[in-house]
């Protein structure tokens, strides 16, 4: 390439301004102004996906807390009601616990079984019992502590109180089922793997790394145990329905893979295979 001499670059140059073009600068500034607006656009869907996770996160934070779980489908009863009248409402909301307030405050709560035990069912519940078991949870508990408080006094219903233990409300266990279920990894389409592993093999960034290696993630993990047992149960939620290479891959490393539910491609194979052969049959 033959640079042209100093100054006929220069005569160029003023030939390029007298015509108002100058190439080389208005390269750079178009560069520059697609530069910006490839900035610009990075940031504004930036934005928007963060606010969506953000949107997210807050929306499945919300529903974390017990106040968040308040039915208005369950009404309490009050003292003065009668054993007759708890039963017939157990039996209209379909629960076996309700509870029970007087003068606003949160006395107890009362069971079916309990009323049930009682020779007069039409006397009031203040006259059937002198006094009534207090399970609840605060408004600020976490889902977990909802479930736990649950498990452990078997309700079909649990108060909610705030922290000066005013009555708030109350969740069902069938509330808070539907609840979950439509919250987070339960509504994403996947399939589920369930690992049996002894304890101390236990590495939940192997398992992660395994699942990630086929190109798949993991929605939710849930680990049970068995205080007989030397074991872990681990399952995952994949968010992937045919799990097959993830099984294998599982193998490769002395997995124990126990159980799975998912879509193979494989069984789809088989099945398009003996359509096939039954098609040729009818030939």
């Amino acid at each position: 390439i033959v640079m042209p001499s100093a100054p006929k670059r220069s005569q160029s140059i003023a030939k390029f301004r007298r015509l108002g073009i100058f190439p080389p600068l208005a390269f750079r500034i178009l560069a520059i102004l697609l530069i910006l607006t490839l900035n610009l656009v990075m940031v504004s869907f930036l934005t928007a996906q963060n606010y969506k996770l953000s949107e997210d996160f807050t929306t499945l934070a919300t529903f974390m807390k017990a106040i968040n779980l308040i039915t208005e489908e369950i009404p309490p009863l009050v003292h003065t009601d009668s054993g007759e009248k708890a039963l017939n409402w157990m039996d209209e909301f379909k629960v076996s616990h309700l509870p029970v307030l007087k003068n606003g405050n949160f006395v107890g709560v009362v069971s079916e079984s309990d009323i049930l035990d009682r020779l007069n069912a039409e006397n009031s519940l203040d006259g059937l019992f002198d006094h009534l078991p207090r399970p609840y949870v605060f408004a600020n508990s976490h889902v977990f502590v909802v479930l736990a408080k649950m498990s452990e006094f078997n309700l079909s219903v649990l108060p909610i109180l705030d922290e000066n233990e005013n009555y708030l409300g109350c969740t069902t266990i069938y509330h808070l089922m539907v609840q979950l279920a439509n919250t987070g990894s339960m509504k994403d389409v996947g399939g589920i793997l369930i690992l049996e592993i002894n304890n101390i093999d236990y590495s939940m960034a192997q398992i992660a790394q395994i699942v990630e290696s086929n190109n798949a993630r993991i929605l939710s993990s849930y680990i049970l145990t068995n205080s007989s047992s030397s074991k872990l149960e681990i399952t995952l939620k994949i968010n992937k329905l045919d799990l097959s290479s993830i099984i294998r891959t599982f193998e490769r490393y002395d997995y124990v893979v126990k159980e799975s539910f998912q879509k193979s491609m494989d069984n789809d194979d088989l099945q398009a295979r003996f359509d096939s052969l039954m098609h040729y049959l009818k030939f």
